[in-house]
């Protein structure tokens, strides 16, 4: 037997896939969190055991990552015990954990911008020391980026601040799988793919399925309900602070999961209804020519139609939405705009939110022009603009001049669509704006763009999520910032977007 393995039998009796009853890597039993007057978990029981990959869904709010923080040490329960490998832990910290095999990739990424891949690699292994610990380190995120990802194309010398956010996630989950003196035994996983595409989601989801048959632990934290449907081997459902369903993978389907979550049930209107109601040839809002273009093919953007962007992340999607938000404000050649912009960012971190300013405030900055008063800010139209998109976008705030980080995640996002739609824009450019958003919210903002796109806006929406793209009336594969494929709504498959991706043409 290995170091650091038993034989010890888990308190439910439960055996591992091996056949052998074994002891759970962490069991919480009993959890509670408050915030003030806010119960953020409410007396949860929850276990990993060795060799299975846990899915953990939710919608935002329902109190998934505060679990997740404190299996990770970075948060104590109120009330409760936490049990690691058998033992009670009294005094559970993030080196502890780190000490008894448990890391964390939790969604906003926490790796140092300035610094180079390599040397955020080091920060994790305090073994790394001595002369030459930066080549010790290149090489030990390379071999790893090389098994997950293979072709990633990331130097470890490269700084983490100018790689795009998909590569920042790419290397921030390799770094969480690196290896020297501590042990591994279970990785939690917080929307690990919500900045990737499906080619490197799928590569990475079948390495956490190897990591797994080889008797190690994921949780698996994911608002794309497929993913965890097609990966997990056991779901926990929460809501509102606790666990209301666990059970094996095979026991759910979508809808079930949706049922379970709380609401939001599939919407019966598609996008393929929504153009069919559209009559006419509508006027011209964008045409757009990626700047590596040579052969003609343009993108055309017309009024209340809604145009997917697709292909591998970082192939000239975003690149392209932000020419044309630059063509709004002065001319750029190959760019045609005929009307107002507003851009909503997927980076909401790093693009998008003024972290000191209240909601109201980070709505109503794309509208400063109509809520003048002279020459000052009329609070009273702020608030107005901003109580009018609270009720329309189910924004979830006791109150819109609490600071924008009061919000959850899904609600931040809310907040930043209801600023580009309560604007004049009649063009609206969407960078992958729904990552890490939980399924309730995407259904009423997808319903809100197919709305808004009824009455004339303009919608081009760049997503790595293929589910996505069912809203768009076509879609536009992009391979090395050149269009490759013009598709309709019908002809869209993964399959097709992938083999458009990876061939020349469609």
């Amino acid at each position: 037997m290995a170091a650091g393995d038993t034989d010890i039998i888990r308190p439910d009796g439960a055996e591992n896939q091996f056949g052998a009853a074994s002891v759970d890597i962490v069991r919480l039993d009993g959890a509670e969190k408050h915030f003030g007057a806010v119960r953020a978990l409410g007396g949860v029981d929850f276990h990993v055991g060795p060799g299975e990959c846990v899915g953990l869904v939710g919608h935002n709010g329902a109190g998934k990552s505060t679990l997740m923080h404190m299996v990770a040490g970075t948060s104590t329960p109120d009330s409760g015990t936490i049990t690691v490998h058998g033992g009670i832990e009294d005094n559970y910290s993030v080196s502890r954990a780190q000490q008894r095999g448990i890391r964390c990739v939790f969604q906003e990424l926490s790796l140092c911008p300035n610094l180079s891949v390599a040397e955020n690699t080091r920060i994790n292994h305090a073994s790394l020391s001595g002369f030459g610990w930066r080549r010790k380190a290149a090489e030990l995120i390379a071999a790893k980026l090389d098994e997950i990802f293979p072709d990633h194309g990331i130097s470890a010398w490269d700084i983490v601040g100018d790689l795009s956010i998909g590569r920042r996630q790419m290397v921030e989950v390799a770094r969480a799988f690196t290896v020297t003196h501590d042990r591994l035994d279970l990785v939690i996983l917080d929307e690990p793919t919500s900045s990737l595409d499906a080619h490197t989601s799928g590569q990475l989801l079948a390495f956490v399925r190897r990591f797994v048959a080889g008797g190690k632990s994921c949780i698996l934290i994911s608002h794309v309900l497929g993913e965890v449907l097609r990966n997990a081997d056991r779901i926990v459902v929460m809501r509102d602070g606790k666990v209301v369903a666990s059970d094996a993978a095979g026991a759910f389907d979508r809808d079930r999961l949706v049922a379970v979550m709380g609401g939001a049930e599939a919407r019966a209107k598609t996008a393929a209804q929504a153009a069919a109601a559209k009559t006419g040839a509508n006027p011209l809002r964008v045409r757009a020519r990626p700047a590596g273009q040579a052969d003609g093919k343009d993108l055309v953007a017309r009024a209340g139609e809604i145009i997917g962007l697709a292909g591998l992340a970082g192939h000239g999607q975003t690149d392209l939405l932000l020419r044309i938000f630059d063509a709004a404000a002065r001319a750029k050649t190959g760019i045609e705009v005929t009307a107002p912009v507003a851009l909503v960012a997927g980076d909401r971190q790093s693009d998008s939110i003024f972290p000191q300013w209240s909601i109201a405030e980070n709505i109503g900055i794309r509208s400063l022009a109509r809520l003048r008063n002279g020459l000052l800010i009329s609070p009273q139209r702020e608030a107005e603009l901003a109580a009018f998109w609270q009720k329309k976008i189910g924004i979830r705030t006791p109150d819109m001049n609490n600071n924008i980080f009061s919000l959850s995640g899904g609600n931040q996002q809310k907040a930043l669509f209801a600023r580009a739609l309560g604007s004049d824009a009649q063009i609206v450019l969407m960078d992958d704006p729904m990552r890490g958003v939980d399924i309730g919210t995407k259904l009423e903002v997808y319903d809100l763009v197919r709305e808004e796109a009824g009455r004339g806006r303009t919608f081009l929406w760049y997503t790595t999520e293929t589910e996505e793209l069912d809203n768009c009336d076509h879609i536009y594969v992009f391979k090395n910032g050149r269009i490759v494929a013009n598709l309709t709504r019908d002809e869209l498959t993964e399959e097709k977007i992938i083999q458009s991706s990876f061939g020349d043409a469609a």
